[in-house]
């Protein structure tokens, strides 16, 4: 993942600060609202928004309001939900979160606790769904290590600009243990394991039905093949051959080989089986 060097300056000068700032802060337990100080100055710092222009703790939901939400122009691109630093990240807290993001349409939410920081895609279906897209510890990360500074950069102002929480959710969906079993299941698959047992027995008679058979039942787990998630990677993967084979291009009949040898025109009466060479 490319950083921008201005941003890597900015994590890379700020973390350390803020690193020392949540040990002192979990060492006294602090409350959740002191916490969303500390993240709202992370979010500025750390991550690169405007403090005081798109950072707001002032979006209504259901009569209430969020504990903190990013606005790049018209657009809400994230909601921050935060609990107390010492408070342990749970399902509730996630729950809450998506339904705030439910209500207002904000694809991506932030649960955190100002150590903790884990990032949500939403998916807008019947019922609503989201994916952990990444998730990172501020205090034991290290801003030499490329892993954490990516992971920061998908958090940041630049790497909502230039698409790449996006581009990270896109490969999350794709590279998945559900498709690549799909992926196994396959035509192009299976017929390749057929030719390589047919090299392995010379003759062996096997059928793609018996190989996809084993495959599903002897060689992969079954909650890869069974359930919404597999289900789901079915439909992507079959989607996927269907467009390959319907823009396949058609391809031209192969040309008669050619001959410098001039021969006496073929009996029209012989059948192509019984035609021999003189």
């Amino acid at each position: 993942m490319k950083v921008p060097k201005k941003a890597q300056d900015r994590m890379s000068a700020a973390v350390p600060k803020f690193q020392k700032v949540l040990a002192l802060a979990k060492d006294r337990d602090l409350n959740e609202s002191d916490t969303v100080a500390i993240i709202t100055d992370m979010l500025a710092e750390v991550f690169g928004y405007e403090k005081y222009l798109e950072i707001t703790s002032e979006l209504a939901i259901r009569g209430t309001y969020c504990d903190l939400a990013v606005k790049l122009g018209d657009r809400f691109e994230l909601l921050v939900e935060c609990k107390a630093i010492g408070t342990e990240l749970k399902d509730t807290h996630l729950r809450q979160a998506v339904g705030y993001g439910a209500n207002k349409g904000i694809k991506w939410i932030a649960l955190t606790n100002g150590v903790d920081w884990q990032l949500y895609r939403m998916r807008f279906e019947q019922p609503i769904a989201w994916d952990l897209v990444d998730r990172f510890d501020m205090l034991d990360g290290s801003v030499k290590d490329q892993r954490f500074i990516d992971s920061l950069y998908l958090m940041s102002r630049e790497g909502v600009e230039k698409n790449a929480r996006e581009e990270v959710f896109e490969k999350i969906q794709c590279v998945n243990r559900f498709v690549i079993g799909n992926i196994l299941l396959s035509e192009p698959v299976v017929s390749t394991v057929r030719r390589e047992l047919r090299r392995l027995a010379s003759g062996i008679k096997i059928e793609d039905e018996e190989i996809a058979a084993l495959i599903r039942e002897s060689v992969l787990r079954r909650d890869l093949v069974e359930g919404e998630d597999a289900a789901a990677a079915c439909a992507k993967v079959q989607k996927l051959y269907k467009s390959a084979a319907v823009s396949k291009p058609k391809q031209p009949r192969p040309a008669e080989p050619q001959t410098t040898e001039s021969a006496p025109p073929p009996d029209e009466t012989a059948s192509p089986e019984t035609c021999e060479e003189t």
